[in-house]
């Protein structure tokens, strides 16, 4: 009791609370998300998410390099096509952007991890994850259908250079079936990190104005998660697990910390957070009005992920966290 106990004496000094710190961030902490467009000598920014830019597969090998230069391990690539169709040819083909930009990546940076988000909305001229059923609008993804082209998605990715695949779209089954596809193809070797728990959230707008993936109609609720759910999130990793899953994800991961600290507690796996779009928006929409301090703020929150159990972290804020970090 108190005078005896006083919790002050380990408050002190800087030096004194970095050695009772009992979460500490680094870069080995982050995966850098990053958008390939066709063309050359692009980087065009995304209007709602400020420093964040689509790029050209000359400019994303410069990138990469610097990510690299930072000391963060991998980078996430999503892909925008030059055309779409229901086939979603442009996510598994061996000439799609995502596989030109992994194979140059590769060849210049070959020590950088490169995940692929493997998903079909991107590709898709109705922006869902998958095939349709004929005349449906409400949205309602076919799912065993679409096992097919996630299994083709997934393994010309790795052909092209990935390292890490992450099939991001809450079909059931989809690990079980592109760990087979892989076995197959004779890349048993490569881990898959799957989107477990991916909600049907809000902050996902700002990311379809990067990858332009936003549905045609109808909405993503009838495979993203209800984000009133928790016991769910756990049946989801229940399965994954016996499917093969070799890490996990949580997306969103502000909104979601309990989330993550239950899946945290349930497997010995790595869990990933995905810090998304609209929670990177918003820092930098309330930075830019003066109304907090942006470093204080992202290095807060992002403390916040690896605290609630996350091993691995996806942000946007990589790059700035990372120099800030260095600043002490």
């Amino acid at each position: 009791m108190f005078p005896i106990h006083r919790p002050r004496r380990l408050r002190q000094t800087p030096q004194m609370r970095r050695l009772v710190s009992e979460t500490v961030l680094t870069a080995n902490d982050f995966i850098y998300p990053l958008f390939a467009t066709a063309g050359e000598g692009i980087a065009r920014e995304v209007k709602s998410m400020p420093g964040v830019y689509q790029l050209s597969i000359d400019k994303i090998v410069d990138e990469a390099k610097e990510v690299r230069d930072l000391g963060i391990p991998a980078i996430i690539l999503f892909g925008l096509p030059e055309s779409k169709d229901t086939e979603a040819t442009g996510a598994w083909h061996d000439h799609g952007i995502v596989q030109k930009a992994a194979t140059a990546i590769k060849e210049a940076v070959p020590d950088l991890l490169i995940v692929a988000d493997t998903c079909l909305c991107e590709y898709t001229n109705h922006g869902h994850c998958g095939y349709l059923q004929t005349g449906d609008l409400t949205g309602r993804v076919l799912n065993d259908p679409t096992l097919g082209l996630l299994q083709k998605t997934a393994v010309s990715q790795v052909k092209a250079g990935v390292d890490i695949i992450a099939p991001s779209g809450m079909m059931d089954g989809f690990v079980q079936a592109i760990r087979q596809g892989l076995d197959e193809a004779g890349y048993s070797d490569t881990p898959i990190l799957s989107y477990t728990a991916k909600y049907a959230s809000a902050y996902y707008g700002p990311f379809r104005d990067a990858a332009d993936s936003t549905p045609q109609f109808g909405d993503r609720r009838t495979y993203q998660m209800d984000p009133g759910n928790a016991r769910e999130a756990l049946k989801e990793v229940e399965l994954d697990v016996l499917e093969g899953a070799d890490m996990l994800m949580v997306k969103p991961a502000l909104s979601y910390l309990d989330i993550i600290w239950r899946i945290k507690e349930m497997t010995n796996l790595p869990v990933a957070a995905y810090n998304v779009s609209g929670e990177y928006s918003m820092i930098k929409a309330a930075a830019l009005n003066g109304w907090i301090d942006e470093k204080r703020v992202t290095l807060e929150t992002l403390t916040s992920f690896k605290r609630a159990g996350a091993d691995i972290i996806l942000t946007y804020h990589a790059k700035d966290a990372v120099r800030w970090l260095a600043e002490g």
